[in-house]
Parts: structure tokens; C-alpha cells; sequence
């Protein structure tokens, strides 16, 4: 039977490869799609530079991680590293921002894919739209993930099929081969069209270019699975690359085919370089393309976060009740918290229509920010001395600390940076709290153990029977 066990998880193990498509696909979602117009809009066309160096930045994170997996697997990752680096107050933490980053990713969403749909149904609020795709996916989360494996492969596959769709048609349309293009191409070449905001403008969409390449912490799990945990980084390096490719190719395409002034965070950039008189049906079918894409991006994070949210409660970094399943099966007080903080995203959506994007993006870009900080600070203290890695940490380090900062020089971006510093002022006093109530509880026990007198304190008779006291709790013997 174990036998059978074993070559069972043999057989789920990853080659490098598999780990790397699995990684391109599910990077891809909804923080490129639509996020890169609001990159394009605030910085212009030279955002393909902050994009080339986000990827070097995200590879610096991803090779710390999965050389602590190779050296180290660990099913907790980077939350487990964090606390092995740190001690327990840094697990709480990583576990936490990781737990608000995806709450936000999903904000984000939920917004973007409202967006979409109003592609087809712009009199209808984006809060209905919000409401209705959170509740399908927590319904899917609930009811378990039979089948649904299966089904993000397709999804997967259909993302980045879309980009070469994409691909292809601009070409098509920038050669000629289809005529009718909405707009006429303009190769950006002279400084002012590549640089419309100067140099602050492209400083400050540097946070969303780092927001397309979010979900290597999730890969960096996966890396557990790899049939050689070695791998790793090589997996990272093709995966990255590949992104890398893809983003810019395909943006550049985008600015080239469309004028600055047509950008808005409101439509994706590739909707709008696809319109064309003679393809009339195209921008309707990648709009759909992109709903089905950001759907499955979106219940992929349901998974994490109702995933994260039992380990912290099972571990004692949540409340316990979290980690209870109804039937011992339905994740239900897991998914009502998180229901709760998506009811708080559609609730933004409503009071802030014209910004709300643009915020919880921003805020959800930085949390993930700070959570791959913990990851290359940890690799510091676990990891060997290397010069050579410690090269590559300092170099992941001031890169994601200049998109931080850019956020403060655009007044779209500077709410969210706020908003993600109240929230991690929330969870470093929780975490304050937690820690001296164990410290207080572990003292308590320290005590007894010392002094076992105390659990059993002087011995009376009384009428009845003998009577103990425990820590002031009268107990009577009864007689037999």
C-alpha cells in the first residue's frame, strides 16, 4: 500500500519544464491585461523599460526562493523560511501580508473583470458584476476542487493563447495584411512620446509592472514538487524569460498601434489595438478571452488565500475556528472571512467607481512587494555566504525599493501606498500582541514546571471527600 502511495507521488512530481509553464500561465491574468494600461498611461511607452528591469527584480526574488527550496524544501515555503530566518513573528507576518496581498489581488480582480463586462454592458454598476464573479468563485472553493484542476489547465492554455492571438493579428494589422485599423501606427521615437511624464511617470508605474509578475511565491511552493528540487532556479530563469518576451513584444505592439492619449485604465490596451473595421467580432472574443483568463487567475487566489488562512489558524497565528471544516470537508468559516474582505473590495467599488482599480492595485502591487522583501532577507540568513547571491539579493532589494517609492510621485498610486501601510501596521500590532501573549503563556508553563507544588497546593478534608486545588479551581474526590 505504501508502495503504491509512494509511486503515486512519484508520479505528480514536476519536471523544470512543466514547472515553468505552470508558471507563465499562472502569472499571466488580469495585473497584465488590463494593469498595463495604467502602466502605459502613467508612464508611456518607455514602461517597456521598468518592465524588462521588474522581471530581473522578480528572477532575484524567485532564485533566492528556490534555492531555500533546493536546500531546504519546505511544503510552507516562504512563510516557513521567514520563520526559520526570524523566529515565530516573522512566520505571523509573512503568513499575513501574503494572506492581504492575494485579498487585494482578488479586489483587483473582481474590479478588472467588472470592467470587462462592461465592455458588453456599460449601464450596468460594477458592483453587480463584482458581487456576481466573487460569489461563483467562492461557491467553486466551497464545494471543492474536483474537476477544477483539469479546468485551469484549459484556462491556462486559453491565456496564453490569447497573447498569441494577439501576436499575430498586430502583426497582421501593422503590416497590412488586414486593413481597417481604428488608428493609424506611430512608431514612439522622440523623447516626449516615449517619455510623456518624464522620468517620474515612469518611475511611478514601475509598481505596476512588478504587479504583472506576481504569483512567483505561489510557484515557489510548487517547487516542492519538482522531481529535482535543484531545478528550480532553471525553472525560474525560462519562466521569467518567457514573460519577459511576451510582455514586451505585445506592448509594444500595443504602443505602436495606439496613440497615448487613447490609453486608459478603464480598457486594455490590446481590446483597443485590436479594433479594426474589417475584424469588428475580434475585440469581443479576446474581451471574452480576458473574463474567462481573469476568472480563472481570480478563484486560483480563492484557493491560495482559503489554503494560507487554515495553515495560520491551524498553526496558531489565526484563530482556531478558522481552520474548522463544516462535515470536516467545507472550508465555511475560512470562506466567510474571506467573503467578508471581498465584500469590502465590491463595497470600494461602489463608493469609489472612478479610482477604485487603480488603488487596490496599487496597494495590492506593494504588498506583494514586501512579501518577496521577507523572501530575499530570509535567503540572507539561511542560505551560505555568497558574494555572488549577495550581489543578486542587494540588486532585488533597491530594485523593489524604487517601485515602493515611486508610488509616492503619482497621485493614482500614493492611496494605495497608504493603504497597504495601515494594513501592515494592523498585522505588525497583531503580531506585537500574539507574540506577548505566547511569551506570557510559555512563562506560565516554565513556572509550573518548575514548581509542581502549585498544581496540587495543600490537601484538606472535608465533608465529602478529599479536596485538590488546581490554580485556585476547587476539586472534589467523590467517594466510591
Amino acid at each position: 500500500m505504501n508502495q503504491a502511495s509512494d509511486k503515486a507521488q512519484e508520479g505528480k512530481k514536476l519536471k523544470w519544464w512543466q514547472l515553468s509553464l505552470l508558471g507563465v500561465a499562472g502569472t499571466i491574468g488580469t495585473g497584465y491585461f488590463l494593469g498595463s494600461g495604467l502602466a502605459i498611461t502613467i508612464g508611456g511607452p518607455a514602461v517597456l523599460l521598468v518592465y524588462t528591469l521588474a522581471a530581473i527584480g522578480t528572477y532575484m526574488v524567485f532564485d533566492a526562493l528556490a534555492r531555500m527550496t533546493a536546500q531546504h524544501p519546505e511544503q510552507g515555503s516562504f512563510r516557513s523560511y521567514a520563520k526559520k530566518a526570524f523566529g515565530s513573528w516573522a512566520g505571523f507576518g509573512s503568513g499575513w501580508v501574503y494572506w492581504f496581498s492575494e485579498l487585494l489581488i482578488m479586489g483587483s480582480q473582481l474590479t478588472a473583470l467588472s470592467i470587462f463586462s462592461r465592455f458588453w454592458f456599460p449601464a450596468v454598476p460594477m458592483w453587480i458584476f463584482a458581487a456576481g464573479f466573487a460569489v461563483l468563485g467562492l461557491c467553486i472553493v466551497f464545494f471543492g476542487n474536483k474537476g477544477f484542476d483539469r479546468v485551469e489547465n484549459v484556462l491556462a492554455v486559453i491565456k496564453v493563447a490569447a497573447i498569441l492571438m494577439f501576436l499575430v493579428i498586430a502583426v497582421a494589422l501593422l503590416a497590412g495584411w488586414i486593413g481597417g485599423g481604428k488608428y493609424t501606427p506611430k512608431l514612439p521615437l522622440s523623447m516626449p512620446e516615449l517619455l510623456p511624464s518624464g522620468t517620474i511617470g515612469l518611475w511611478s508605474a514601475f509598481i505596476f509592472a512588478y504587479y504583472a509578475y506576481g504569483g512567483i511565491e505561489v510557484l515557489g511552493i510548487m517547487s516542492y514538487r519538482l522531481q529535482k528540487p535543484e531545478e528550480a532556479p532553471k525553472a525560474g530563469k525560462v519562466m521569467l524569460l518567457v514573460l519577459a518576451v511576451l510582455y514586451v513584444l505585445s506592448i509594444g505592439l500595443a504602443v505602436t498601434m495606439v496613440p497615448l492619449k487613447a490609453f486608459n485604465p478603464k480598457e486594455s490596451p490590446f481590446v483597443l489595438a485590436l479594433r479594426s473595421d474589417h475584424l469588428a467580432f475580434v475585440p469581443h472574443v479576446f474581451n471574452g478571452v480576458l473574463i474567462v483568463a481573469g476568472f480563472s487567475t481570480m478563484t486560483a487566489s480563492l484557493y491560495a488565500i482559503t489554503s494560507m488562512m487554515l495553515t495560520l489558524a491551524q498553526e496558531g497565528d489565526a484563530p482556531k475556528v478558522f481552520s474548522k471544516k463544516l462535515k470536516d470537508k467545507y472550508p465555511l468559516y475560512a470562506l466567510c472571512l474571506i467573503a467578508f474582505g471581498l465584500l469590502g473590495a465590491i463595497m470600494m467599488s461602489l463608493w469609489l467607481p472612478g479610482k477604485v482599480y487603480e488603488y487596490i492595485t496599487t496597494a495590492a502591487g506593494l504588498m506583494i512587494l514586501y512579501n518577496w522583501s521577507f523572501i530575499l532577507l530570509s535567503s540572507a540568513r539561511l542560505l551560505k555566504p555568497d558574494k555572488l547571491s549577495g550581489i543578486k539579493r542587494w540588486i532585488g532589494l533597491l530594485l523593489i525599493g524604487a517601485a515602493v517609492a515611486g508610488t509616492l510621485f503619482h497621485a493614482i498610486s500614493r492611496p494605495g501606498f497608504y493603504i497597504s501601510l495601515l494594513i501592515v501596521a494592523v498585522i505588525a500590532l497583531s503580531d506585537f500582541i500574539v507574540q506577548r501573549v505566547r511569551k506570557k503563556h510559555s512563562a506560565g508553563t516554565s513556572d509550573q514546571e518548575a514548581n509542581p507544588d502549585i498544581m496540587t497546593g495543600a490537601h484538606h478534608s472535608l465533608p465529602g471527600g478529599p479536596e485538590f486545588r488546581i490554580k485556585g479551581i476547587r476539586l472534589r474526590k467523590n467517594k466510591v
